[in-house]
């Protein structure tokens, strides 16, 4: 349909995180898009984070993959699909099917997986095929399993807003799921209690009711003590466990085998007693509570355990099939469930199915696939172990970007040079598909047509608005198109609408008692596939979705009933020691996504953390020596990197934070999972994320300097810089620090200036052996060229803003190298609001002129009124009575 301005409004789905969002894109000429929340989505009603706010910024053309090409060159499409099933056939003739594998990811539609599982497990004949998802929600899916006998997700949004206790284990809402997150803080005015179980005081935990700040990976036992203390009060349902659930007793005699009085327990969990009296006095209270974990519970060595052992305390409670009470798992990626459902973990089949030979024969009927793998394959990890063993000799990548995601990301970066052909689809050039002797390119999201799930089994279409650049296509077509040049039947389909028939006929193919299934839209015609409204499975006959999974009583395990499962809390795999005295714990923050291959294009989403950083407890900062805003070295047995301190007591003393998003497009020495131990979940195969022993130390960067110009650099070659590019609206941002001598500082130039025309303006002053220079040609702003040695910088805004002039003012020209206009100098100071582009400056003009409130300072300034996810850090302002420092001078200053 069509806006009130003639532009085409088309309603698909977000392409982030797993709350599945509703979106409406009205689509311009010239691939020009302005977004909008879907308000008829039940998913968000309307409501989109910073992030989806920015989708517009992102769907351009730079960077894309637009052609295939085989060794770097250009080829078609029937050349390079014919090579790479060529390739596969061989490797697989000579060596057998587990000596391929494919590595998928969640940003694939629903579509693109089941032909990818398919293919791998059906035809070719091996169990390995993986998925990005084994780095966030495997552990989640072992404990479903366990527990309820399949990966089933009993809750729904819908339970966020009746809850009268939401618990939130290793899940930062406010930045990860912000659209949720709002729902809950409107649910919290009218009464909700909200509890935070985290080592780090996020904006989540900024708000709560009860911040419980525990020591890394004592969750388990956190959660055992409340089970304890739930039995000792008599608050559990006895005649729910009766008729309902096995394993009780079991876990009793579990739990008795440690001491579980509250104050052994705070003291094992590195919390207050009262605190955590307090905590079980809430959940005692609350029968509808919703429990919900993400990957600060699963990204762990023991991230099964810890799903396990609050699904344990929600089932002895009964607190699960009823309104307002789950334990509930929030994914991280869009469709990180598709994947689950269609089979993309190596370890289970499509539909639900695993490997016991029941299911795999009638996974090998449906399909007509006698070959069909009969074992499971590996997991990521051991995936890219088997590559860089040589004992895989051929892997297709999708959508996904190891060599920054993986843990130990260096050593898989040597797997993917060793290996003798590796194949990448991708809609973008990454990491990743500089190791590739073949790539092909794919449509991005605004190109994208088929099916996401998000975290509440809810099924929403995700639709094209743009016809396919290029000549990128389908990711299902083109696992399709080698499916059938491997001379393989049944990849014969002529849309994708045929593939989701396809699929949810499997769901409902000899189904007796699976609750996955889709009888209900196994029939859709083309037209009702392209209409689909988002509906939640299973789906019934007569095409009805189902809210809450369990209502009865009754799981998908052979008797019916449940299993509590005996968990047992132990240390991490990696302790501290005096070599690595701290932990260190990475994850996301607000405004960024994965690996930037989409969020670094919209530089409003780079402003409100524009580098990579590390979170610092004040104590331990001067230990070693740091200050705020200073280059710090982080240090592991892995690998080291390089990256600001931000000094905080937001962060439990004893233990670092560090963000994962940033790559060598972007800041080579900022990448954070080069640092990370591969040790794994031994159930899930989930790696442990949230610690590993680290120390810091001062970088002691002898000078530094930052270059603006109209194009991105990568860090110049042969030279020993710490880098970082920044995003602006007209112009790429540029910061680099050095420990060397004029040579260096030579060398850096030479390589920058190279190419740059126009008139060059320069000041030298010996004394602080500052240099700055500017290129102007035809009256406009080429590049800026800053290098100081003792001396500071002026701040890079206004810098950046004049690159969007189509002729400099005399003012400006002549105010170039001093850095700021005549006057008073700009400084808006850090990004607070991505939507609406206000910084803090703003912000504490509001609260100083009386706005005691978030929703006041929206009145006032428009901050936090869009997605509402800088809510709790305006919040964090009003109540510390914030006066904004002047501009420290650091690598670089926003």
């Amino acid at each position: 349909m069509a806006d009130g301005g003639g532009a085409l409004t088309i309603k698909t789905a977000c392409p982030y995180c797993g709350v599945g969002c509703g979106v409406s894109g009205a689509v311009g000429e010239s691939r020009a898009l302005s977004v909008t929340g879907d308000a008829a989505h039940p998913a968000n009603l309307g409501r989109l984070c910073s992030k989806g706010a920015a989708l517009g910024a992102t769907v351009g053309l730079q960077g894309r993959l637009l052609e295939p090409t085989i060794g770097g060159k250009v080829a078609s499409w029937s050349d390079a699909t014919a090579l790479v099933a060529k390739r596969f056939k061989d490797t697989i003739a000579k060596h057998g099917p587990d000596s391929v594998a494919f590595y998928v990811s969640g940003q694939l539609l629903t579509e693109d997986y089941y032909v990818a599982n398919k293919l791998m497990k059906g035809f070719i004949g091996s169990g390995n095929i993986d998925t990005n998802s084994r780095l966030c929600m495997a552990s989640a899916v072992a404990a479903h399993k366990q527990a309820f006998g399949a990966d089933l997700v009993p809750g729904c949004y819908e339970d966020l807003d009746l809850a009268d206790l939401v618990v939130f284990s290793g899940h930062n809402a406010a930045w990860t799921h912000p659209v949720l997150f709002r729902r809950m803080e409107a649910a919290k005015a009218r009464g909700q209690k909200h509890v935070v179980i985290d080592p780090r005081r996020t904006d989540t935990a900024e708000g709560a009711d009860l911040h419980l700040a525990i020591a890394p990976q004592s969750d388990v036992r956190l959660w055992n003590g409340l089970l304890a203390d739930l039995i000792r009060r008599g608050a559990i349902d006895r005649d729910y466990i009766a008729a309902h659930v096995n394993g009780f007793a079991d876990v009793e005699t579990a739990l008795a085998e440690l001491n579980q009085s509250p104050a052994a327990v705070a003291a094992d969990c590195g919390v207050p007693v009262e605190d955590l009296l307090t905590f079980y006095e809430l959940f005692a209270a609350h029968e509808r509570t919703v429990s919900l974990f993400s990957m600060g519970a699963n990204q762990s060595a023991q991230g099964t355990a810890k799903g396990l052992a609050i699904l344990n305390v929600h089932l002895a409670t009964g607190r699960i099939g009823k309104p307002g009470a789950c334990p509930f798992s929030i994914t991280g990626q869009p469709n990180a469930m598709g994947g689950r459902e269609t089979g993309g973990m190596a370890n289970t089949l499509a539909g639900h199915m695993d490997f016991a030979p029941a299911d795999r024969d009638r996974v090998a009927r449906f399909w007509g696939a006698p070959d069909t793998a009969r074992a499971p394959g590996l997991k990521a990890v051991d995936m890219f172990e088997a590559v860089h063993a040589g004992k895989i000799k051929a892997i297709w990548v999708m959508a996904t970007n190891p060599a920054v995601s993986m843990p130990d990301a260096t050593r898989v970066r040597e797997a993917l040079e060793r290996c003798p052909f590796v194949v990448v689809s991708d809609c973008v050039d990454t990491d990743t598909t500089a190791f590739a002797d073949v790539k092909l390119p794919a449509l991005a999201w605004g190109e994208k047509d088929g099916t996401v799930t998000n975290s509440e089994r809810r099924i929403s279409r995700q639709r094209a608005l743009f016809p396919a650049p290029g000549q990128a296509r389908a990711d299902w077509r083109i696992v399709a198109d080698v499916g059938r040049a491997m001379s393989f039947d049944g990849f014969g389909w002529p849309s994708q609408a045929r593939v989701f028939r396809e699929w949810a006929r499997m769901t409902a193919y000899e189904n007796e008692g699976r609750v996955l299934n889709l009888a209900g839209l196994a029939a859709l015609t083309p037209e009702a596939y392209a209409a689909l409204s988002p509906l939640q499975w299973p789906v019934t006959a007569d095409g009805q979705g189902t809210a809450r999974l369990f209502i009865d009583g009754r799981f998908q395990t052979p008797d019916g009933r449940a299993r509590m499962v005996p968990t047992r809390p132990r240390g991490p795999a990696d302790a501290v020691d005096a070599a690595f005295p701290l932990s260190l714990n990475t994850g996301r923050i607000r405004d960024q996504w994965h690996t930037m291959t989409r969020t670094g294009l919209a530089p409003d989403l780079c402003r409100h953390a524009p580098e990579p950083f590390v979170e610092v407890h004040p104590a331990d900062a001067e230990a070693a020596g740091l200050k705020d805003g200073a280059l710090t070295r982080i240090i592991t047995v892995r690998g080291e990197a390089v990256v600001l301190a931000k000094l905080t007591d937001r962060q439990r003393p004893g233990s670092l934070f560090m963000p994962m998003h940033w790559t060598n497009a972007f800041a080579p020495s900022g990448r954070a999972n080069p640092l990370v131990a591969a040790n794994l979940d031994p159930t899930s195969g989930q790696p442990e994320f949230k610690h590993t022993p680290a120390r810091i130390r001062a970088h002691r960067e002898t000078w530094k300097g930052f270059f603006l110009t109209r194009s991105s650099l990568a860090s110049p070659t042969g030279l020993d810089l710490v880098w970082r590019r920044i995003p602006q609206d007209a112009c790429q941002q540029h910061e680099f620090a050095g420990r060397g001598d004029e040579a260096e500082r030579a060398a850096l130039r030479k390589a920058l200036v190279k190419g740059l025309t126009g008139e060059l303006v320069t000041y030298e002053d010996a004394a602080t052996g500052a240099r700055r220079d500017a290129w102007v040609e035809d009256g406009r702003l080429v590049a800026v060229l800053y290098v100081t040695l003792a001396g500071r910088l002026p701040a890079r805004d206004w810098l950046a803003e004049l690159f969007a002039e189509p002729v400099l003012s005399p003012e400006a020209r002549s105010a170039l190298l001093f850095g700021r206009p005549p006057g008073a100098p700009i400084d808006e100071g850090p990004m607070v609001c991505a939507c609406l582009k206000i910084g803090a400056r703003a912000v504490q003009a509001a609260i100083v002129a009386g706005a005691i409130s978030p929703d006041a300072v929206g009145v006032a300034t428009g901050a936090g009124t869009n997605c509402g996810s800088c809510r709790p850090e305006i919040a964090r302002m009003i109540a510390a009575s914030v006066v904004i420092p002047p501009v420290k001078e650091t690598l670089h200053v926003a």
